[in-house]
C-alpha cells in the first residue's frame, strides 16, 4: 500500500509548477484527476519536444500516474460539476492568476464551504498578496525575482539562466506538496481544511543560503562568480585532460590539504601560503589556477580516482548522456522506463524520495486528453452515457 491511497487531489493547474505537487502526490499513491480545457488541455502538452503520442516528452514525464478529464471551468455547468467533484475530493491544485478562480466562482470561499476539509495549494507568481498579487509570473520570472538569476554566470558577463528557467516551478511544486501534506495532517486532527499559498519566486528566495542575513549584517551584496562558490576555495569546476570537467569541493582546510598532498605540494597547506579559507579566498585565481594545472594532466574518470583515494569530494559534471552510462544511477535506479501503448517504453527520471516499506512509483506516463471522462464522470459522479453525450456536445467536456 502507498502511504497516499485514499486521497483525492483535482489538478485544474496548468504548465509545472501546482502539476508538480500533485504529480509527487500521485508517485505515492494519490488518485490524481487532471481537469483540463476541452479540446485544448494543458499547454504543458505541446511545451517541448514532441512525441509521436501527439503530446511532448514533459507532458508523458510530469503528468505521470494522472487521469485526465476535460471540463470547462468557464462554463456554468463545467463550474457546477467541478464542485461536485471538490465534494468528494481532499486536495485542489491551482496557479491561476490570483482573481480568476473568483471571477468563475470558484474561489476558496466557495469551495471551502461546500467542503470545510479541503486543502488548496495556491502557486501564483507572486503569491495571493502584496501588491505584486495580480501580475503574471513564470518560472523563469520566479528564478530572477527570488535572487538566483543575479548570482548565476560568470562575473563579466549578464545574469544566466541558473540551470534551467523551471526550477522555480518544480521547487514551487515540491514546497507546495510539503504544504498540502502539512495541511493535510492538520486537516485530519480538526476538520478544518486551509490553502497553502506559494509564489514561484519565493522558494528560490528561500535556498540562497546566507544571502539575505549577509546582507542585513553586512551590507554585502553577492555578486556573480561563474563555477566559483562564496566562502570556500577551491570549490569549482575543473578541466580534465579528455575535454572534460569535474566538481571539486574543499569545504574546510583539512580537505584542501589532502587536495594540496594528491597535487604535489603540501607545503602550501597547513602553514603555508594557502592554509586557510582566508588566504585561499584573497587569491582565488591562483588556487583555482594551480588547481586546473593539476586536473589538466588527467582523464576525468582519474581525477576522479585519485580525489577518492585521498577523500577529496569530486566527481564528473555530468551530462545527460554520462548519466545515462553511470552505474551510480544505474544501482539507484534513478532513471525509469515506463511502457505506454502510444510511445512504447519511454525513459523517465524515477521517484523521490524512496521510502523503504512504502515507496512510490511511475505506474504510467502522462494521459491523453480526456481519457478518463467516463470513468471519473461516470463512476465518481454518476454521470450517465447520455449525460456525458449531452456535455461533451454543449463543450463543457
Amino acid at each position: 500500500m502507498k502511504p497516499l491511497e485514499g486521497i483525492r487531489v483535482l489538478d485544474i493547474a496548468t504548465y509545472i509548477a501546482a502539476p508538480y505537487c500533485a504529480t509527487i502526490m500521485a508517485e505515492f499513491g494519490a488518485e490524481v484527476i487532471k481537469v483540463e480545457m476541452p479540446g485544448v488541455g494543458d499547454p504543458c502538452r505541446r511545451l517541448g519536444t514532441v512525441s509521436d503520442a501527439g503530446d511532448t516528452l514533459i507532458w508523458l514525464s510530469e503528468a505521470r500516474n494522472k487521469k485526465s478529464v476535460t471540463l470547462n471551468l468557464k462554463d456554468p455547468e463545467g463550474q457546477a460539476i467541478l464542485k461536485d467533484l471538490v465534494g468528494k475530493s481532499d486536495v485542489l491544485c491551482e496557479n491561476f492568476r490570483p482573481g480568476t478562480l473568483e471571477k468563475w466562482n470558484l474561489g476558496w470561499d466557495v469551495l471551502h464551504a461546500l467542503k470545510p476539509e479541503l486543502v488548496m495549494l495556491r502557486v501564483s507568481g507572486y503569491g495571493q498578496t502584496g501588491p505584486y498579487a495580480n501580475k503574471p509570473g513564470f518560472g523563469r520570472i520566479g528564478n530572477a525575482f527570488g535572487g538566483l538569476s543575479f548570482l548565476a554566470g560568470d562575473p563579466d558577463r549578464p545574469p544566466a539562466t541558473p540551470g534551467s528557467a523551471t526550477l522555480a516551478d518544480y521547487m514551487s511544486g515540491l514546497y507546495g506538496a510539503l504544504g498540502v501534506m502539512m495541511a493535510l495532517r492538520s486537516a485530519e486532527a480538526t476538520g478544518v481544511g486551509q490553502q497553502v499559498d506559494v509564489g514561484l519566486y519565493e522558494p528560490i528566495f528561500r535556498i540562497l543560503d546566507e544571502l539575505a542575513p549577509a546582507f542585513d549584517k553586512y551590507d554585502f551584496i553577492r555578486q556573480r562568480m561563474g563555477a566559483a562558490t562564496v566562502n570556500v576555495c577551491p570549490h569549482s569546476h575543473y578541466p580534465t585532460k579528455d575535454d572534460r570537467w569535474v566538481a571539486i569541493a574543499c569545504t574546510n582546510d583539512k580537505i584542501f590539504g589532502r587536495l594540496a598532498g594528491l597535487m604535489g605540494c603540501p607545503e602550501v597547506a597547513g602553514d603555508g601560503r594557502y592554509g586557510t579559507i582566508q588566504q585561499r579566498d584573497v587569491d582565488r585565481t591562483g588556487v583555482d589556477g594551480m588547481v586546473t594545472d593539476w586536473t589538466r594532466q588527467f582523464d576525468q574518470e582519474k581525477v576522479v580516482e585519485l580525489c577518492a583515494e585521498a577523500e577529496v569530494p569530486c566527481g564528473i559534471v555530468a551530462a545527460i548522456d554520462e548519466i545515462f552510462d553511470n552505474p551510480q544511477y544505474a544501482a539507484r535506479e534513478n532513471i525509469v522506463r515506463v511502457a505506454d501503448e502510444r510511445i512504447g517504453d519511454l525513459a523517465v527520471p524515477n521517484v523521490v524520495p524512496r521510502l523503504s516499506e512504502t515507496p512510490g512509483s511511475v505506474d504510467s506516463l502522462g494521459p491523453a486528453l480526456g481519457a478518463n471522462n467516463a470513468e471519473v464522470y461516470g463512476d465518481l459522479l454518476g454521470l450517465s452515457k447520455a449525460d456525458l453525450d449531452a456535455l461533451a456536445g454543449k463543450g463543457v467536456i
